[in-house]
């Protein structure tokens, strides 16, 4: 691949509520180097919801010779919010283009379930449902896909209007983009059970289409069975209904850090091997789903985390004494396969 990188959560905003709170550049610059360093990657996608966080992480990438995905992720916006934020976002992509980065702007990740005003419901989970159910999903789906194809060319006019570079979409399958409007086609990727079979024939089906391929989000938490629930693996999670902050998980779960690397590794093999340009794994860390190896079971969220480090609460690693955090198995596999 010519791309290989992973995403790098600098903080997602829920109404007001931000899910990482410490954003302290000088940690920011020591785990992008690390990101480069021990991971081997060549690219990093920045993620997140504030414009401020963004541009920091992004530039300290490029500083670091780092390719930089540079890409908004907004949760419960309306359509109008959503441009205004990639207009912002957009003005400082170039900055740092500009400058002599190598940057790429993600207009949105899974905007549809993740935002109002593509289709009905208050909530991700009442969105899928309303769009998902029998009868009517066929005509469902073609009508939410044109309502937001209008929505991709405005945002893709605003961003292009401000940003010279290259320019994607992080999309789900059923969104069924018009790819005409982007350079790189990028698809949310993540295997489950259930299309185990079926995978590589459609990793194989997006690349013949011609364009540069990237795969924007894939993997699985770290415990017995995540990977055969693919994209429905978090939900073991309990949210707080008021803002979306994790509290525990749903029942007892085993840790199987071997299978979220497996997981990994093999998706890794597939996109290489069928031609994929970029990949990016979701994702390095995830600050609050902490490790919690004592006490109720239930409260180890990080069991639900697809991130490759475990987040430490009131300590330090053992293999980066600096950093909050210590290395799920699947790094140490991360690096192996990007190394070669």
């Amino acid at each position: 691949m010519r791309a290989r990188g992973i995403a790098y959560d600098t903080g997602f905003i829920y109404k007001g509520s931000v899910s990482r709170e410490r954003f302290d550049p000088g940690v920011v610059r020591r785990e992008l180097a690390i990101i480069r360093d021990d991971l081997h990657c060549n690219a990093v996608q920045v993620v997140g919801g504030d414009p401020g966080r963004l541009e920091v992480a992004a530039r300290h990438a490029a500083e670091l010779g780092l390719e930089v995905w540079f890409s908004p992720c907004p949760l419960e916006l309306a359509p109008g919010e959503i441009l205004s934020l990639f207009a912002d976002c957009a003005q400082r992509a170039e900055r740092l283009r500009r400058a002599g980065a190598e940057v790429v702007f993600v207009a949105g990740v899974e905007l549809t379930i993740m935002n109002r005003g593509f289709m009905p419901g208050e909530t991700q989970q009442e969105r899928l449902a309303g769009l998902l159910g029998e009868p009517g999903r066929r005509e469902r789906l073609t009508e939410v896909s044109a309502r937001f194809n209008d929505f991709l060319a405005r945002a893709a006019a605003e961003v292009r209007a401000r940003f010279a570079g290259r320019i994607t979409y992080a999309s789900v399958p059923f969104e069924r983009p018009d790819w005409t409007l982007f350079d790189i086609v990028s698809v949310e990727l993540i295997r489950n059970a259930a299309v185990a079979g079926q995978y590589r024939d459609g990793v194989r089906s997006l690349v013949a289409g011609g364009k540069p391929v990237a795969i924007t989000g894939f993997g699985a938490p770290a415990y017995r069975g995540a990977s055969d629930r693919g994209g429905h693996a978090m939900e073991i999670t309990v949210y707080d209904e008021d803002t979306q902050t994790p509290l525990r998980l749903d029942g007892e779960y085993t840790r199987d850090e071997a299978g979220q690397a497996a997981n990994l590794r093999e998706v890794l093999e597939i996109f290489d091997s069928e031609g994929v340009d970029s990949a990016f794994i979701w994702l390095f860390e995830l600050c609050n789903f902490p490790h919690r190896p004592d006490g109720d079971p239930r409260d180890d969220l990080d069991l639900a985390s697809p991130a490759i480090v475990k987040t430490l609460e009131g300590g330090h690693g053992d293999t980066y004494p600096d950093m909050t955090w210590e290395p799920k198995a699947a790094f140490t596999e991360v690096a192996e396969c990007y190394r070669s």
